[in-house]
Order: C-alpha cells, then structure tokens, then sequence
C-alpha cells in the first residue's frame, strides 16, 4: 500500500472524530498541550499560524495570550467544533488541505505552531518547506508528532465512536525521527531542541490510557527557528 492510499480516509475520519475530539481523554493531546506551550512561550502582539487547527486546542489559547491567529485545517467536521467555542471571534480559520501549498503570502507570520499532523501527511518534507517559507527572519516553529517509537507498540491516530463502538483509524504513515530531523534542516530551519516526551506514573493515573505507554516515547516536539 502507497502512502496515498494509507492516508485516503483522513479528512472523512476526523470528521468523525470531531464530535468526540475534545472528551476523549486522550493521553497524547493531553501531554502535548503543555509541552507545545511552553515551546512557544511568549506571542503577544505576534502573528501566528496554527497548521491543522482540528478543534481549535492551540488557536485557542494562542489568540487569548494576545496572538493574531490565523488557524488552518481541512477537516469541516473539526473546523465547526472550533467555531462553536468562546473566544474564536480574533481567530481566522481557513479551509485548506495541508498536503498543498498554504494559501497565504510569504513571511506573513512570525510564528508556526502544529500539533500532531505529520502522521497524516503525503509529503512530510514538502510541510517543513511551507511552514519555513511562512516565516519572517528570525521567526519560530513549534511543531509536534507522535514519537515515531509509537509505531513500533502499533499505535496510530484512532478513536472509539461512541454512537457504535467501531474503533476508527483515520489513516497515519510511518516515519523515523531522523526523517523529520532532517526535513527540518534541510528546509533552512536551526533547531533549538527536540523534546521527546514520556508519560510517568503520575500522567497515567490522571489519563489511564497512558499506563502501558510509562517511561516510554510517545511525543516529539520540534523547537525550530529561521535564522536571522
């Protein structure tokens, strides 16, 4: 199977997801969030990108700390949970597959935020080259994915629709964490850090879904900068 056909339910099984997205508990959203915001630090009066936006988790927060926000994604299901929330009124969402190139002027933003795509995609250094070319001298990327080790429990994306119990994977592609290194680099980017991330004892009794998974790699997070 080509990765095409791997990846061919995507948007059709995030629609699905959408309902259910932001009450799952799942472990890996949850440890993520507070990794990617303390990467980012510090965006008041900055312009900000959020590549695959899903129900808005990052925009969210990002427009509140004082952001200009401009979220993208090319689930219609997970753009209308993110529209339905408080505080959306500063953000600017858009419709568009992430798999094409972005739909906005070079070095509009100063900076990129992108939480757990890159398994969803066709062309992961294609990604690294459009959100590089997004950024003004200087800018910053903040980009996270399911550690590749996840793939070697067999664990992709999926989630349990609670209507009919079918368990639904929306479709994921392997990758190696030397791939992205490199898809970083060789887009121009410097990198800061690489935080790889695992759950401890004290994670998996607030999310239970993490227990199997202690002391184990299951998120990495991309500091990058553009240099200048």
């Amino acid at each position: 199977m080509n990765r095409e056909d791997e990846l061919a339910g995507v948007r059709a099984g995030y629609d699905r997801w959408a309902a259910v997205y932001d009450h799952d508990r799942n472990p890996l959203t949850a440890m993520e969030e507070a990794h990617v915001q303390k990467a980012v630090g510090e965006v008041r009066g900055l312009a900000v990108l959020d590549l695959g936006c899903g129900t808005g988790r990052h925009a969210l927060w990002l427009a509140a700390a004082g952001a200009a926000v401009t979220a993208v994604d090319f689930s219609e299901g997970m753009l209308a949970e993110a529209r339905k929330k408080a505080g959306v009124s500063a953000i600017q969402f858009v419709a568009h597959d992430l798999g094409e190139p972005l739909p906005f002027m070079e070095r509009a933003f100063d900076v990129v935020v992108s939480g757990l795509v890159l398994e969803h995609l066709r062309d992961i250094p294609a990604f690294f080259r459009e959100a590089r070319r997004m950024l003004r001298s200087g800018g910053r990327a903040v980009i996270s994915a399911m550690h590749p080790a996840m793939f070697l429990r067999g664990s992709q994306a999926r989630f349990t629709e609670p209507s009919s119990g079918e368990v639904v994977q929306p479709g994921s592609v392997r990758y190696q964490l030397g791939e992205l290194t490199m898809a970083a680099l060789i887009a121009g980017f410097q990198i800061d850090a690489i935080h790889e991330c695992s759950p401890d004892r004290q994670f998996a009794e607030q999310f239970p879904r993490a227990e199997k998974y202690i002391d184990w790699p299951i998120l990495v997070v991309f500091a990058l900068r553009v240099p200048g």
